[in-house]
């Protein structure tokens, strides 16, 4: 089958990471069938592709008849939804893992060729956070019910519509204060991340579909470099050129704040982001990764700069840019 006849769907191609693959996959040549809860809210896809390459159609992935209509026809499946925070029916128990294992099952069904799951770096079922053990207990249900699926984990995804470097540099554009989260004062920041790029996370899950021996592999993406959180912030403060207090906040201060903050329709920090914190986010010695796809990750470096400028002082006056 050449790759102009592939039927790809994915499921939440409209979010973040969706959206650069779906770039990616009609540049190809795929058809590019968008799975989302709200068909009319991906329409902003289509112009990336030409004329009916690119259809989104409504699925909830907590429903089966649902997620059967958009996997019948499809060639490769690709699982690319995730939340940050239980709110209402949408929780990590019915995202993460059931909704995954139910794509699953369904490409399974439906005899589809490939699937991939994006899952999280961060993913462990034995974590105290409930987003790293529902990754991974989404992992296990996938793979018990599509054995040859490809497992995709990227670390901190950065890129222009991020909620991660745009989040803190909002913060710093309206407080005097960063917070820099720790078990105590001395150890404040010192957690490590390894953020990757999300054009470079597209670009690997294209070439793991170009990859046969891709199947019933993992692949940990992480960017060239490693960072303390204290690293990061310190990044930002010198691309939004503001002189920011770096405060030190006790894990434990901070977990009184988040449980007031989760009850926000939109919680800028919850308790169990604050266990993500604490813990080291980076890629093992032992893996798979970019490397193995022969791929060079782009730095932060490289590309946030770009997109942090307008929370400069003197943004407002500057034409806006795009990366």
């Amino acid at each position: 089958m050449g790759v102009a006849d592939r039927l790809v769907t994915v499921f939440g191609g409209s979010g973040f990471i969706g959206r650069y693959l779906v770039k990616r996959l009609s540049a190809r040549g795929d058809r590019v069938r968008v799975a989302v809860r709200d068909a009319e809210n991906a329409r902003f896809l289509q112009p990336m592709g030409d004329v009916g390459q690119i259809v989104s159609v409504s699925a909830d992935i907590r429903d089966d008849d649902s997620v059967r209509s958009a996997m019948r026809g499809t060639d490769v499946a690709i699982f690319s939804v995730g939340i940050l925070y239980n709110r209402g029916l949408r929780t990590f128990q019915s995202i993460h893992v059931e909704g995954a294992e139910r794509v699953a099952e369904a490409a399974a069904e439906y005899g589809v060729g490939r699937l991939v799951l994006v899952s999280s770096l961060g993913a462990d079922s034995s974590s105290e956070s409930a987003y790293a053990a529902s990754k991974a207990a989404g992992e296990a249900r996938v793979r018990a019910a599509f054995p040859s699926v490809t497992v995709v984990r990227p670390g901190v995804v950065f890129g222009a519509e991020d909620r991660f470097f745009n989040r803190f540099a909002a913060i710093a554009r309206m407080s005097p204060v960063l917070p820099i989260f720790g078990h105590g004062l001395r150890d404040a920041g010192g957690s490590r991340l390894q953020p990757v790029y999300v054009g470079d996370v597209a670009d690997a899950i294209v070439r793991v579909l170009d990859t046969e021996t891709s199947k019933g592999r993992t692949y940990e993406l992480g960017g060239p470099r490693t960072y303390s959180y204290r690293e990061i912030m310190e990044l930002i403060c010198r691309q939004t050129e503001r002189r920011r207090l770096l405060a030190p906040v006790p894990f434990r201060v901070a977990r009184i704040k988040a449980l007031f903050l989760e009850l926000l329709p939109t919680p800028p920090l919850t308790r169990d982001q604050l266990v993500l914190l604490s813990e080291d986010n980076v890629v093992a010695d032992d893996t798979l990764g970019f490397s193995h796809l022969g791929m060079t990750p782009r730095s932060v470096e490289s590309i946030v700069p770009r997109y942090l400028q307008r929370y400069r002082r003197r943004a407002a006056r500057e034409p806006a840019t795009s990366s």
